[in-house]
């Protein structure tokens, strides 16, 4: 059984492996994302990963290769990334020298797919993935909706503290300024967001304060999207999601409150967990890959 190359870019880490048909990952590992050294290095971190996964494995090669990346994307370009600061990288940069056909897109559209061909299946969902940033992928009736220009989903950067703390993408109070993985970790100085949800365990008032926080900034955001599009589900991912219960129970009674005499949507956790990303660069894989 064949496999394509597959890579999810996100702000800390990158996942990369290789994917069959059917999504099952043959091979899989973790390298860093080098964001502090900016926006060519980025690049070139990728462009090596690309390289080595690409590699004949027992005489097999890899038959495309699929990138999933944050921002603003098209299949030929990589336009925008607040958080990488890159602009208008074209497809064939990230792959390098490899000789393989290559698929770009979304990581997190990519992961909503992945969600859908692998996961639970509803037909109106909004698929959440809560790691170093926040976006969203929308799915109305079966469908990926990616809007006019590409934007849509980037419920990340819906004001929920007008004038609040600033955002990576150049304003201020949005949701991902409150409620990202990034975001609890820096508003309570500490790594990450699991040591936030130890600290909070462990009965941390700061830490109650700061989670606090972070949950009626995302229920509010919910509400207006809710109201709007009606969702049957919200599926968190992303590395928060593993707080598990932790977010998911106080987020379902604070949604509830902000909707009033509507029902809230269902609010579970990802069934694909930490991989629905790369399983979607993987499905952006076979589509480049050549028929056979």
């Amino acid at each position: 059984m064949g496999y394509v190359a597959a890579i999810d870019v996100g702000g800390t880490t990158m996942k990369g492996g290789l994917v069959a048909r059917d999504g099952t990952i043959r091979h899989a590992e973790r390298r860093p994302t080098p964001r502090a050294e900016g926006p060519a290095q980025v690049v070139a971190a990728i462009s090596a990963f690309v390289a080595d996964l690409a590699r004949a494995r027992d005489g097999v090669r890899p038959q495309a290769v699929g990138l999933a990346v944050p921002g603003l994307v098209t299949p030929t370009h990589a336009v925008f990334s607040a958080a990488f600061g890159w602009r208008d990288v074209p497809a064939e940069a990230f792959a390098g020298d490899v000789d393989l056909p290559v698929a770009l897109g979304h990581d997190v559209r990519s992961a909503g797919e992945a969600e859908l061909a692998y996961g639970g299946g509803e037909d109106d969902v909004l698929y959440l993935p809560i790691g170093t940033g926040i976006a969203g992928a929308v799915v109305l009736s079966g469908t990926l909706h990616g809007g006019a220009g590409g934007w849509a989903g980037q419920i990340g950067h819906i004001p929920v503290r007008p004038g609040g703390a600033a955002c990576g993408c150049g304003q201020r109070g949005c949701l991902a300024a409150y409620a990202s993985g990034g975001a609890v970790a820096a508003r309570f100085g500490a790594p990450g967001a699991e040591e936030v949800v130890r600290a909070l365990l462990d009965g941390n008032p700061r830490a109650a304060a700061v989670w606090d926080d972070a949950v009626d900034a995302l229920a509010l955001a919910l509400a207006t999207y809710t109201r709007v599009l009606d969702p049957a589900a919200v599926v968190i991912g992303g590395g928060v999601a593993q707080a598990g219960e932790t977010l998911l129970a106080p987020l379902r009674t604070r949604l509830s409150a902000r909707l009033g005499e509507r029902p809230a949507p269902q609010i579970r956790a990802s069934s694909l967990g930490a991989v629905a990303g790369l399983m979607g660069a993987g499905l952006l894989g076979w589509r480049a890959a050549p028929a056979t």
